[in-house]
């Protein structure tokens, strides 16, 4: 915990709310919790100055862009623009359009520049948390398991489910990565995607690892709500990562998947068989065409692990098997809609903040597109006078848009001075360009190459280059960067969060990034009606 936040809490005298005091389905410490009650009481305040009332809200879709800082959504748009054959910077993405906007403080509780498990770990619990932590509240040590035990907390997700609701999680990145894994599972070490990255420690005091509490998810929530009736498991799961649910021993070729996966477990547990067997009636499927084939009338449910790791770049994805993040969210969706008493769908656009981490702005941008492709799809998809539709990151990175190019100027380009209409030059002689990097690998120039992630097997150089005669446009372009290392950070300064349908005004203004699971509870009434069903 951190002292000096309670401290200011009692200072300010803010105190439980009812709806924390007469809560059921949230535990009791997660209820009295610093973080949650602050957040409740600051949307208390803002409803007071709205003037509004908490709407009745059906559906709720969280899209998260990962690593998608205001300065990559400003990137994205202009190239999205030109892609179009305008000057871009007058293009809108299409959650832009919507009527509100406001700002996420994204830190952990224990860092000034967070990581992704913290930050989504907020955002669907509505506690802050530390970096590393999936699932748990403060305080956790990370990577030790039992001082987790008893601090685990319920998540938005969670408590759609047990009020009755489908639920579903759809990611380009594997499905056991920190983001997606905060929907459901309790980690106090966001590495634990497969038993072999386990301690041996952690697995005698009853600690499993993510994907096994994927494919174990209706179980485990029974256990810990067993007056629960509606619980049924999740509708939709959707992403990579199948690696970390079968074993190393699975040389002879899988008839589902057509060939000999490279499994990671060393336990010999089939995860996905064991998924099948809990769901007999379930569909697993593994490409475009498997999701394409689905049979929503069976009203079944539908994992699909479509690559052996995170899925490929929006960009290097031709020729490949696996569908698009608007393919999965649509296939979600129609899946979903069915249930009277509605749905929560979790959209992450995982591979954003990857294509950051390398210093490759192509793929950062077109995934960021990409993003706003599925959103689109979503809207016209969905009824939004019943569906709250918020679109958010969990954190930034120090990508920067800098120099004074003339408007139109290709954004991936060197920077054209406005006055000359030439290349502009820095003080050593040599252009630049427009995106740039505070920190990271630097220059790498792989031409045609489209996947992001060769950037890691290519020696980067920090030092200036002379790009005159280097296609800074195209997909292998990695820009410079400032400061050297093995890869590029996350920034630390706040995220946009933008917000559509009943209740969206409430994410106007800045917020701490836990309030956005304040918003989701009291517009979905998902605590309220997970006590009801309880």
């Amino acid at each position: 915990m951190v002292p000096t936040f309670k401290k200011v809490l009692a200072l300010t005298g803010i105190a439980l709310s009812s709806h924390a005091l007469t809560a059921t389905a949230i535990p009791q410490y997660q209820s009295e919790n610093p973080w949650y009650m602050d957040a409740q009481n600051h949307l208390q305040e803002q409803q007071k100055k709205i003037g509004l009332k908490a709407p009745k809200v059906k559906n709720i879709i969280l899209f998260v862009g990962d690593g998608m800082g205001v300065s990559t959504v400003t990137a994205a748009r202009i190239l999205e623009g030109q892609q179009n054959d305008h000057p871009g910077e007058e293009n809108y993405l299409s959650f832009e359009s919507m009527p509100f906007t406001g700002l996420s403080k994204t830190y952990n509780v224990n860092a000034q520049t967070p990581d992704s498990a913290g930050t989504m770990t907020a955002m669907m619990t509505g506690v802050k948390t530390d970096a590393g932590i999936i699932g748990i509240d403060e305080a956790v040590v990370r990577g030790h398991c039992k001082t987790g035990q008893g601090h685990e907390l319920t998540t938005a997700l969670e408590l759609a489910e047990i009020a009755g609701k489908s639920t579903g999680i759809v990611t380009t990145a594997r499905i056991t990565h920190a983001t997606p894994a905060a929907t459901y599972a309790k980690a106090a070490e966001r590495n634990w995607e497969d038993n072999t990255q386990v301690p041996k420690s952690a697995v005698e005091l009853g600690c499993a690892d993510i994907a096994d509490q994927l494919v174990h998810f209706k179980e485990n929530l029974q256990t810990r709500y067993p007056n629960a009736k509606n619980i049924n498991g999740l509708e939709v799961a959707f992403g990579g990562g199948r690696r970390h649910f079968l074993p190393m021993t699975g040389s002879v070729k899988d008839e589902a998947l057509g060939y000999s996966p490279s499994g990671k477990r060393s336990d010999d547990r089939n995860l996905i068989q064991e998924w099948q067997a809990i769901y007999p009636e379930g569909q697993f499927i593994f490409s475009q065409q498997g999701l394409e084939s689905i049979k929503i009338q069976d009203k079944s449910p539908v994992l699909g692990l479509f690559s052996d790791s995170h899925l490929s770049y929006d960009s290097d994805r031709a020729g490949k098997s696996e569908p698009t993040l608007t393919q999965m969210t649509s296939k979600a969706l129609d899946i979903l809609e069915p249930n009277k008493k509605g749905f929560f769908l979790m959209v992450e656009a995982g591979r954003i903040d990857h294509a950051h981490h390398v210093g490759n702005a192509f793929n950062a941008l077109n995934d960021t597109i990409e993003l706003s492709n599925a959103v689109r799809e979503t809207m016209n998809k969905v009824d939004m006078k019943e569906t709250l539709i918020i679109v958010t990151a969990d954190h930034s990175h120090v990508f920067t848009i800098s120099g004074y190019p003339k408007r139109g100027n290709p954004i991936l380009g060197k920077v054209v001075s406005i006055d000359t209409n030439e290349p502009a030059k820095a003080l050593d002689g040599k252009p630049y360009t427009t995106l740039g990097y505070a920190n990271g690998l630097g220059y790498r120039n792989l031409g045609e190459e489209t996947n992001a992630d060769a950037g890691y097997e290519t020696m980067g150089n920090n030092k200036r280059q002379d790009l005159s005669k280097v296609n800074t446009r195209a997909p292998g372009f990695y820009q410079e960067a400032l400061i050297p290392l093995g890869a590029e950070t996350h920034g630390a300064e706040d995220v946009a969060i933008y917000g559509q349908g009943p209740g969206a005004a409430f994410v106007s203004g800045v917020h701490e990034q836990n309030e956005i699971f304040h918003i989701m509870d009291a517009m979905g009434r998902l605590t309220q009606q997970a006590n009801e069903a309880l």
